[in-house]
């Protein structure tokens, strides 16, 4: 049986990189989406204050505009 996991010294790889941006950005949407959630504003777009459609905020649960 042979041991397939990389050893820790191992250099990281494009895989094993995180992108420490991003986690940044998508908590603040989600910190966005519970502030809009409390105010009673989440299912509305925020520029045109029409309803955000389901699929919309199934497919992107941060989403604040439907973008046509």
């Amino acid at each position: 049986m042979s041991d397939e996991t990389t050893p820790a010294t191992a250099e990281p790889t494009e895989s094993t990189v995180l992108d420490l941006d991003a986690i940044e950005r998508d908590l603040a949407g989600v910190e966005v989406a519970l502030a809009r959630l409390d105010a009673g504003t989440y299912w509305t777009d925020e520029v045109t204050g029409t309803a955000l459609p389901d699929e919309l905020l199934a497919q992107q649960p941060t989403a604040r505009r439907a973008e046509l």
